[in-house]
């Protein structure tokens, strides 16, 4: 789109002679003329001398003065040098004027019939072509230039310049990149066949190369750049580059071109006959046969206005950038105007990511950008900001906007709707409502991260305001009325403003149906209104985001109250829920609540305690919720789940349960049981034998478990029944007597009675505690006499449960009686087992029964004497044999105990045997120390005249000496007694000294 970038100004006019070439210094004109001439022209209205900086004027320009014969031959081309104050002139050949006198300064005349230069002000360098040379020489200062290389080239330059360090040449219809250090060549590209090659120099040190009418932008190598093409209109003779624009000479125009891709057109300026185009400060100079014009940029401002009223945005963008720093503010807000005007037309347009690139970076508030949305619905304290109604808008109209509730562009769209809309009509308009909202959505993701700094700074800011006293009583009245963090306290801008994005992010994301990116943002840190977001998803039916955005507000107790709803409407086979909850889901939106809020786990656990028990236990655990809070809590609202949550927690953790719970699970099974039992004797159907689940439970427990009181158990057992749980029972209170009585005579179980003896045994010998009576030896003595124990055990047990005893007693006492002939044998090193095998009197019992030995058949009871022959055959190595003879009866056979007595008396043999081998060993070990000592006794010290005295340092001689246990250290007796007796002073007086 053409606007105008340059007003084109006349300068000079009626020249007398032709103009052959034009330049600008400061703000004067240099004409040169084909007569040789050179007229300096001024403004005529400024009489005032001017220096090289000054700009051209938009006025004429009137002759100041001539200077005749300034060239011999018509000057082909010249240029100013302004950082040297130098005029660069090519005629017959190249000359330097010095500036403002013109008076000649240097002529090289090297460049007689050069056709073509080019200077490099930055380091004094000047190239030019002469026939096939290429030549180059540099400014020496105030002596003039010397001449620094000079190559051949394959034939005629045209046009040439400086890129970089190397010089790029138009030669015939190719461009090459000379090397100004060796002269070597590379080829860039074919020139084309209509037009001559063209070389121009770009500010950043670029090039652009003329094709035709193509310019093809290169670098400094030579290598094509992506920035694309400039296509002119007609292939340029000269172009002039001026930020933001290049201007090219065409033959019938000048047409002037964006240095923006894709480098539209920007104006065209007809003028006739134009031979020249030169760059100036400030301007373009224009040179014709008789006249010089000026193409005067038009203030930016301007043309930024043309460029936004005629729709050309990017234009006018571009523009912007160039405005100078000092009007940093205009230029923001210019840019502002310009991005929201080109959002709006994109948008009118369908260009909806387009349009929000723009509104991004317009900057502009976001509610102005919602406010495009009829369908979004924000807080109610929102303050919206309506667009602008432009004429690029067109008819559009906007849907107005509900001030409460939901609009209806939130539902489906209903049947009737699409009855009376057309099928195409409603399928393009659901699409462009998917792109705009899609759009949407990318500009809110871009803007939110700042927004959620600036809030979450903000709530931090006020945190350290309110933890030093200075908002004390207003963070106290947030705390109170602001649960969580998505609602927003009026005065908080930035968490207000984060809000409003996020509500709208979350609509927009459901709207499009991206409902796992709506949970995403539910699940992090998110600032969306409560009241809107909950009031959608419940219509929506998103029933995962609708617990998130609970779980984010910190209502954890409505969110669980809709996890169980969910979860019992699952069960159902007609459910419509698309996702189906589980229990397990509650019990892992409890799991974080367990040290905030254990209350509301316990509540909330009572749910899915039945359903998935294991993984609520774990809970328990895992949370660190006291185990005694959890049991006083299911006993009060879930007492039939009470045992099993101490069950699981005892199988999973043994140390996580104290006694006092472990006591709680015993009295829960022995209830119970004893309910089990009252109810089968009402049914008199009570069997000792029979074994229910739950009495399997007490059996298990009674035995694993050591936190209860089991005096106190027993007295709620009946007297006449669960024998087996009261010998576990009185086996804990170490009442091992009235225990075995019971299996032996109650149960009638000897087998039993046997593994409880093995068990006392084995628990004795890995706890190192000593037993009075040998626990077998005890057995034998219930076996020999039953009647006696019997009657003992209903005595004791009769003492027991009375309310008068309240110690434990030791049955022990009853039974033990001295040591008859006990001997203690000492204990030897192990050989060959030999420590293993060995008996001591300390692992038996060496009493015997008050009965004694005669006492075996007391009122004419029987014994039961294969029960004890059968015990002493299967563990006669744990029984002392002494001790068992003198408790059988005088009748009993000697063939009887031969399953006792052989292996016995074997290990007695092999006892001896062994520690008869270790005396031996022992003795032969003491003859040999013995021997070794008085080796060492026989030691030999040789003195002779030379030895010396290792504590006087004097010659021992013929003196009595000593010898230290090293065999090498001699010293005088009487020093060795002297610093002995000085040790024992030494010694005393610190003792004295600490006494």
């Amino acid at each position: 789109m053409v606007h105008s970038a340059y007003d084109c100004v006349q300068l000079v006019a009626d020249c007398p002679s032709k103009i052959d070439a034009v330049e600008s210094y400061g703000s004067k004109l240099l004409a040169a003329c084909s007569d040789g001439s050179l007229r300096i022209y001024s403004p005529q209205s400024h009489s005032q001398p001017s220096d090289q900086h000054s700009p051209l004027h938009q006025e004429p320009y009137a002759l100041e003065k001539t200077l005749a014969g300034f060239a011999r031959r018509p000057l082909i081309s010249m240029e100013v040098l302004h950082s040297r104050e130098l005029l660069l002139s090519l005629s017959e050949s190249i000359a330097f004027h010095r500036l403002p006198s013109f008076e000649t300064f240097a002529v090289i005349t090297k460049a007689k019939g050069a056709n073509a230069f080019d200077w490099d002000d930055r380091r004094g360098f000047l190239c030019f072509a002469r026939q096939k040379r290429v030549c180059i020489f540099r400014h020496d200062g105030g002596r003039g230039f010397v001449e620094v290389k000079e190559f051949g080239v394959p034939d005629v330059v045209k046009s040439m310049c400086w890129c970089g360090e190397n010089i790029c040449l138009g030669i015939r219809r190719e461009y090459v990149i000379l090397n100004a250090t060796n002269g070597a060549l590379s080829e860039v590209f074919t020139s084309g066949r209509l037009a001559p090659p063209l070389v121009v120099s770009l500010p950043s040190g670029e090039l652009l190369l003329g094709k035709e009418n193509i310019g093809v932008f290169v670098d400094q190598n030579g290598k094509l750049l992506p920035e694309g093409r400039i296509c002119w209109s007609e292939a340029p003779t000269e172009v002039v580059i001026q930020k933001p624009y290049a201007a090219a000479l065409l033959p019938r125009f000048v047409e002037i071109r964006s240095l923006r891709d894709p480098y539209p057109l920007i104006q065209t300026v007809v003028l006739r006959n134009v031979r020249h185009i030169r760059h100036s400060n400030n301007s373009v100079i224009l040179a014709l046969d008789n006249s010089i014009h000026g193409l005067f940029p038009v203030p930016l401002g301007a043309q930024i206005v043309q460029l936004t009223a005629s729709g050309n945005f990017e234009e006018a963008l571009s523009l912007c950038k160039l405005l100078p720093p000092e009007d940093a503010s205009l230029r923001a807000a210019k840019e502002g105007s310009i991005h929201i005007r080109y959002a709006h037309y994109l948008f009118e347009n369908g260009s909806y990511e387009e349009a929000m690139e723009h509104f991004l970076a317009s900057q502009v508030d976001i509610t102005y950008v919602l406010s495009l949305y009829p369908s979004i619905i924000l807080p109610k304290t929102t303050i919206v900001h309506e667009p602008e109604k432009l004429d690029i808008y067109g008819d559009a109209s906007y849907l107005p906007r509900g001030s409460s509730g939901l609009s209806d562009d939130m539902e489906y769209p209903s049947t009737s709707h699409m009855l009376e809309s057309d099928e195409h009509v409603a399928l393009e308009s659901k699409k462009t409502s998917h792109n705009m909202l899609m759009a949407l959505i990318k500009y809110l993701q871009k803007k939110r991260n700042s927004f959620i700094e600036k809030a979450t700074a903000e709530g931090t800011e006020e945190v350290v305001l309110d933890a030093v006293g200075n908002n004390f009583a207003s963070y106290n009245r947030f705390k109170k009325t602001n649960k969580g963090r998505g609602s927003i306290p009026i005065s908080s801008g930035a968490r207000e403003m984060a809000s409003i994005l996020d509500t709208a992010l979350l609509q927009a994301l459901l709207l499009t149906g991206q409902s796992s990116a709506a949970l995403e943002l539910l699940r992090g840190l998110n600032y969306c209104d409560l009241k809107i977001c909950e009031e959608i998803l419940q219509k929506g039916n998103h029933h995962a985001a609708l617990l998130e955005l609970y779980k984010c507000n910190s209502l954890h107790r409505e969110a669980l109250e809709l996890l169980h709803k969910l979860v019992e409407e699952s069960k159902s086979s007609q459910s419509e829920i698309t996702h189906r909850f589980k229990p397990e889901d509650i019990v892992e939106y409890l799991k974080p609540l367990c040290g905030t809020d254990p209350i509301l786990v316990l509540e909330f656990s009572m749910l899915v305690l039945e359903s998935c028990p294991t993984q609520t236990i774990e809970l328990f655990l895992s949370g660190n919720i006291p185990a005694d809070m959890v049991n006083s809590y299911l006993k009060q609202h879930s007492p039939n789940m009470q045992a099993r949550y101490l069950e699981l927690m005892l199988a999973m953790n043994e140390n996580a349960i104290s006694g006092n719970l472990q006591s709680e699970m015993v009295n829960i099974y022995l209830s119970e049981v004893l309910d089990w039992y009252t109810d089968l004797c009402a049914q008199q159907k009570w069997d000792e034998k029979v074994y229910s689940p739950t009495r399997k439970k007490l059996l298990s427990a009674l035995e694993s478990i050591s936190g209860y009181n089991p005096e106190t158990l027993l007295k709620r057992f009946p007297p006449d029944a669960l024998y087996e749980e009261r010998a576990i029972l009185l086996g804990k209170m170490n009442l091992h007597e009235l225990a075995l009585s019971l299996y032996v005579h109650k149960l009638n179980v000897p087998e039993m009675a046997l593994s409880y003896c093995d068990r006392v045994y084995e628990s004795m010998h890995q706890t190192s505690v000593k037993y009075p009576n040998n626990i077998y030896l005890t057995l034998m003595q219930i076996y020999l006499n039953p009647r006696r124990t019997t009657a003992s055990f209903e005595d004791k047990i009769i003492n027991l449960l009375s309310p008068q005893n309240t110690t434990t007693r030791k049955v022990g006492s009853a039974t033990s009686v001295k040591p008859k002939g006990a001997r203690v044998t000492k204990k030897i090193a192990s050989i060959e087992g030999a420590e293993d095998t060995k008996v001591s009197s300390s692992s038996t019992d060496s009493s015997r029964s008050d009965g004694d030995g005669d006492e075996f058949s007391e009122d004419g009871s029987t014994i039961m004497l294969d029960k004890v022959l059968d015990l002493l055959g299967r563990r006669w190595d744990r029984i002392n044999g002494a001790h068992a003879l003198k408790l059988l009866p005088r009748e009993t056979k000697l063939q009887d105990l031969l399953s006792f007595l052989g292996p016995l008396v074997r290990k007695s043999s092999e006892m001896q045997r062994n520690c008869s081998v270790i005396k031996s060993l022992r003795q032969s070990e003491n003859l040999q120390v013995k021997d070794e000592l008085y080796s060492q006794r026989k030691a030999a010290v040789k003195i002779s005249s030379e030895s010396m005295c290792s504590l006087c340092h004097k010659k021992i001689g013929t003196s009595v000496f000593a010898v230290y246990p090293n065999g090498s250290t001699l010293v005088h007796f009487v020093c060795f007694r002297d610093s002995q007796n000085m040790k024992a002073v030494a010694k005393g007086s610190q003792m004295r000294r600490r006494l």
